[in-house]
């Protein structure tokens, strides 16, 4: 008797790797089956957001490029900014009084502008005006209407390119945020189902990680779309849950509160003035925060247009050592100049939650590892709509009669 062959025959047929290798394959058809609708209906929005995205990694950049004469300033030679609070006094007188100071965003090198962001009421709408100073001379170099509230249109083309990749242009933010959201959450599966399909059953990864010399058309389609999906996977999945979280963050942040406690700063308010009690101006509010962080240069400076709203200043460049992020943000009160909370991951007593949530918008925008971190998101950007074009002509091409011969 052939014992070779006995033990053969008592291998059950289910355990043949013909078999498994038949099972696999069923398997991934299903999920193949969720890629390409997803794809196909989302794939659109995917190329917007990162198409946009793409933009906005480089949008300080392109704004100052577009408009060089009013965002670009000569320093002299021995420069010297002049006192922040002269700075902003400036820029408040270039409005008219009911103007409420919003947001500032402080020059990123020697040759930026200081850019103030102001609202205010006019003709039954609220105006949206960007002035912006020479911080070495305190003098206004220009002033720009970025949109109205009314009219769903940016006036910019950097303004534009916001709007649409955060709320697709959609005038209600109660609907634009929703579909924002769960749009990315969708695409997030998809992209993991992607990784799935793209999975050699049959260990060629070499075949599966580089395109085939001399293919035609049809094989060179194929192999950009799950190249390009391959590759740009650990960035593209980041990025789409930090934008579910930037975009929906009182969804999110019960979620990642289930495992460790989170604080998001936006959710803090000033305490109730006393009476005849000044607010702080935010130059003050800066000033704070820097003495909190003195190697910190002084980013995004959100302002207080309401009563109840806080201070916060977002700094970069701060010396934490151990850390890899190098971002802090202070929230003040307007009134009295407690600082509420710090965004900071280094803190003894940050949570696993709170650095989490620190690391989401170095992440989405690349600014967490540098000039580095901002190609790969752009580059990640660039290849949405490459996914989407060439999953769409692999739809059309499976989906096209084959021509038998007469």
């Amino acid at each position: 008797m052939d014992i070779k062959a006995d033990k053969l025959a008592t291998i059950p047929l289910r355990h043949t790797p013909s078999q498994r290798l038949i099972r696999l394959k069923a398997r991934r058809q299903r999920w193949l089956t969720a890629h390409l609708w997803l794809g196909l209906t989302l794939g659109f929005l995917l190329s917007i957001y990162g198409i946009t995205g793409s933009i906005l990694v480089f949008h300080a950049e392109i704004d100052e490029w577009l408009h060089t004469e009013m965002l670009t300033v000569q320093p002299p030679e021995h420069a010297e900014y002049r006192p922040l609070a002269e700075i902003f006094e400036v820029g408040r007188q270039a409005m008219p009084s009911t103007a409420k100071h919003t947001f500032a965003t402080y020059p990123r090198n020697a040759e930026a502008a200081f850019k103030l962001n102001f609202a205010f009421p006019n003709a039954g709408a609220v105006e949206r005006w960007l002035v912006a100073v020479d911080p070495y001379t305190a003098r206004v170099t220009g002033k720009l209407l970025q949109g109205r509230s009314d009219n769903w249109q940016p006036n910019t083309f950097i303004g534009l390119m916001f709007e649409l990749h955060y709320a697709l242009l959609i005038p209600s933010e109660d609907i634009s945020t929703v579909i924002v959201g769960i749009s990315a959450a969708l695409l997030i599966i998809s992209t993991l189902t992607g990784l799935i399909v793209w999975w050699p059953l049959t260990g060629k990864w070499r075949q599966a990680l580089t395109f085939k010399p001399g293919a035609g058309k049809v094989r060179f389609n194929y192999d950009l779309h799950k190249i390009s999906g391959f590759y740009t996977l650990l960035v593209m999945v980041p990025v789409l849950f930090s934008g579910i979280y930037m975009v929906l963050p009182h969804n999110v942040v019960p979620v990642l509160e289930l495992f460790s406690p989170v604080t998001y700063r936006y959710w803090f308010q000033s305490a109730a003035p006393k009476p005849d009690a000044p607010a702080i101006g935010m130059d003050e509010a800066v000033a704070i925060a820097l003495k909190q962080y003195p190697t910190g240069r002084p980013h995004w400076i959100y302002g207080a247009p309401n009563p109840n709203q806080t201070y916060t200043v977002c700094q970069d460049g701060v010396d934490a050592p151990g850390s890899l992020l190098e971002r802090r943000c202070t929230v003040i009160d307007r009134y009295s100049g407690k600082i509420l909370d710090l965004d900071d991951p280094s803190l003894p007593t940050a949570t696993a939650g709170e650095i989490f949530t620190h690391w989401q918008w170095p992440l989405h925008s690349g600014q967490a590892f540098g000039m580095t971190g901002r190609i790969l998101v752009f580059l990640t950007g660039l290849a949405c709509p490459t996914l989407f074009v060439t999953g769409f002509i692999r739809w059309r091409q499976k989906r096209r009669p084959k021509r038998h011969p007469s």
